[in-house]
C-alpha cells in the first residue's frame, strides 16, 4: 500500500474507517505495473451502512445554517491545501498523468469552494420573494435533495467527484462516494482529508467497488441523487436502473467524440498547436480531448504534415519524470488495444495511418500517438476512444464542416479555429456541443463557466459554474397575511360552525 494513505484499505462510513481486505481490486502504477498502490475486497454491505449514515447525518446537516456549512468546506479547502503535494503525488502514481497535471487538479480541489461561493452570490439557487395579492406572499424557496450518491472517473480522480461534493454539501446534502475502481487510492486519500477536516460523522462516506458497489447505490432506494462522471454504457445504465424514479436528481457528466474545424483563414501555428494539445492531454484521457480534426481544403496541406510531426514528436514517459514529459501511460492495457484494434479498423476499411499508434517496448501502460485520415465521419464509427487517437477528414466548406462536426452522437465539446467572427457565429448555432470554443482548443474547461454536454454526452445538467442548481430544488411558497377569507361562490357557510 503507498505511504500516501495513513490508514489500511478502508471505506469510511459513517466517520470511521473499515478495513477491507483481500484483493479483488488491484490498484498498480500504470508506468511501473509491478508496483501495488492499493488493493482491497470490496464489501457492498458497506454502501448500505453509508447511505444509512448519510441519511442520519442529514437532519442535522441540512438544519444547519449555511455560514456553518461554508466554515465545514473552509476547512476542507485548507486541509487539501496543506496536503496538495501529497494528493498530486498519489495521482501521478495511480492514475499516470504528468504531475504538472496532478499538481493542477490538487489546486482545483482547493479552488472548487471559492468558485462555487461566487456561484451561490451570482444569483444561482437565488431564493426570492413576490407580491401575489395586498395581503399574500409568494416566495421560492430551495431544498436539499438529500443522500447524494457521487459516482467518480478515474481520469480526475479528485477535481472532478469533488466538482460534485462541494455544492452539494454546500445546499445541505449528505454524499456517499464511489471512487472508480482503477482509483481507489486517490479515493479513499479524499476520505482521510476530509476527516481530517472534521466534518460531522455520516456527512460524507466513501465506499470502495466495482459495478456491483454501484449498482447497490444507483438501484437502492436510500439514495436521493446519482451525480456521475463516466462513460455513456455506464451513464445508460443508471437512467434505465432509474426509470421509475422520476423524482430522483440524475446529473450525467459523460464522454466525447469531439470536433476541432480548422479554417482556412486561421491562425496556423495557434490551430496546430491548440489541435496537437487538446487531442493529447492527460494522454487523450479526458472527455474533452479532440477526437476528429475537421480541415477546409486549401490549408489541409500545410496543416496536416504540420500536425502529424508535432505529434510524432511528443514526450512520453512516467509521469513523475524529472524531464517535462506531455504524455504519460495510459490507465491500463485495456485503453491500450483498444487504441490500436480502432487504428487497426479505420485502416482495414480505407482509412490513411498518417501516424500510427504503437505500443511501446517498455514496463508500463504507455502508447505513442496515433493520427488517421478518412474521407468523412459518420455514426457508424461514432466511437469514443479513450487515448492518444485522432482522426482527420478534409471538406471544401464551413456547411460541411458543421455537418461533419454534427456526425456524432455524442455532443460535449467543439472548436473551429477562424479569424472569421461571421464564420464563428455560424458554427456557434449550427453545431450541438455544450461547450463550443474559438481559436483554443476542445479539451480544457473553466469552473466560472457551465460544463456539460448533450446527447450522449450529458442529460441537459451541466456542472462546474451551474453545479448548484443540480444539488437543490425551488420550493414555491405562498404565505398569507391576513385572518381575513373571502367565501367563494358556490359554498355554504355559517360562522357559528367555528364561533
Amino acid at each position: 500500500m503507498t505511504d500516501a494513505l495513513t490508514h489500511p484499505p478502508s471505506d469510511y462510513v459513517g466517520g470511521r474507517f473499515l478495513p477491507i481486505a483481500g484483493d479483488s481490486i488491484v490498484s498498480t502504477n500504470p508506468a511501473e505495473p509491478q508496483h501495488v498502490i492499493w488493493q482491497g475486497q470490496p464489501a457492498p454491505q458497506h454502501a448500505d451502512d453509508a447511505v444509512h449514515a448519510a441519511r442520519q447525518a442529514l437532519p442535522e446537516w441540512s438544519g444547519g445554517s449555511f455560514d456553518d456549512r461554508i466554515e465545514a468546506l473552509r476547512r476542507w479547502q485548507q486541509v487539501v491545501r496543506d496536503h496538495a503535494d501529497r494528493l498530486a503525488a498519489l495521482i501521478t502514481d495511480e492514475m499516470g498523468k504528468t504531475l504538472a497535471e496532478s499538481r493542477f487538479e490538487a489546486q482545483a480541489v482547493a479552488a472548487k469552494i471559492d468558485v462555487t461561493l461566487d456561484d451561490v452570490s451570482l444569483g444561482r439557487v437565488r431564493e426570492y420573494e413576490v407580491a401575489v395579492t395586498e395581503s399574500r406572499a409568494g416566495h421560492c424557496r430551495f431544498k436539499p435533495h438529500g443522500v447524494m450518491a457521487v459516482i467518480g472517473p478515474f481520469n480526475f480522480p479528485a477535481h472532478l467527484p469533488n466538482g460534485h461534493f462541494v455544492p452539494a454539501l454546500l445546499l445541505g446534502n449528505t454524499i456517499v462516494f464511489k471512487p472508480s475502481e482503477k482509483t481507489p487510492a486517490v479515493g479513499q486519500l479524499l476520505a482521510e482529508l476530509m476527516h481530517e477536516a472534521e466534518l460531522p460523522p455520516g456527512v460524507f462516506n466513501v465506499v470502495q467497488g466495482g459495478a456491483d458497489v454501484a449498482s447497490r447505490l444507483v438501484e437502492g432506494d436510500g439514495i436521493d441523487g446519482i451525480l456521475f462522471t463516466g462513460s455513456w454504457s455506464v451513464g445508460r445504465k443508471i437512467l434505465h436502473a432509474n426509470l421509475d424514479r422520476p423524482g430522483r436528481i440524475i446529473a450525467l457528466e459523460m464522454g466525447g467524440n469531439n470536433p476541432a474545424v480548422v479554417m482556412d483563414d486561421c491562425h496556423l501555428k495557434q490551430a496546430v498547436i491548440e489541435c496537437v494539445r487538446a487531442s493529447f492531454a492527460t494522454t487523450g484521457q479526458r472527455c474533452t480531448c479532440t477526437r476528429r480534426i475537421i480541415v477546409q481544403r486549401p490549408i489541409a496541406e500545410r496543416f496536416i504534415p504540420a500536425f502529424c510531426k508535432a505529434a510524432s514528436t511528443l514526450l512520453i514517459g512516467p509521469g513523475a519524470s524529472a524531464e517535462p514529459v506531455f504524455m504519460g501511460p495510459l490507465i491500463s492495457d485495456a485503453p491500450v488495444q483498444g487504441v490500436l484494434d480502432f487504428q487497426r479498423d479505420l485502416a482495414r476499411a480505407g482509412g490513411r495511418v498518417l501516424v500510427e499508434a504503437t505500443a511501446m517496448d517498455r514496463a508500463g501502460h504507455f502508447i505513442t500517438p496515433g493520427v488517421v485520415e478518412v474521407d468523412r465521419f459518420s455514426l457508424d464509427r461514432d466511437c469514443e476512444v479513450f487515448g492518444p487517437f485522432v482522426q482527420i477528414a478534409i471538406v471544401d466548406d464551413l456547411d460541411q464542416a458543421i455537418e461533419q462536426a454534427n456526425a456524432t452522437r455524442y455532443g460535449l465539446a467543439a472548436s473551429i479555429f477562424t479569424t472569421d467572427d461571421q464564420a464563428y457565429e455560424d458554427f456557434f448555432r449550427g453545431v450541438k456541443a455544450g461547450c463550443i470554443n474559438r481559436n483554443t482548443g476542445t479539451a480544457g474547461a473553466s469552473g466560472t463557466l457551465p460544463f456539460g454536454g448533450l446527447g450522449h454526452s450529458g442529460n441537459h445538467r451541466p456542472a462546474a459554474a451551474f453545479a448548484v442548481d443540480y444539488c437543490a430544488y425551488p420550493i414555491a411558497n405562498m404565505v398569507e397575511t391576513s385572518a381575513d377569507v373571502e367565501v367563494p361562490g358556490g359554498i355554504h357557510w355559517d360562522d357559528r360552525w367555528v364561533n
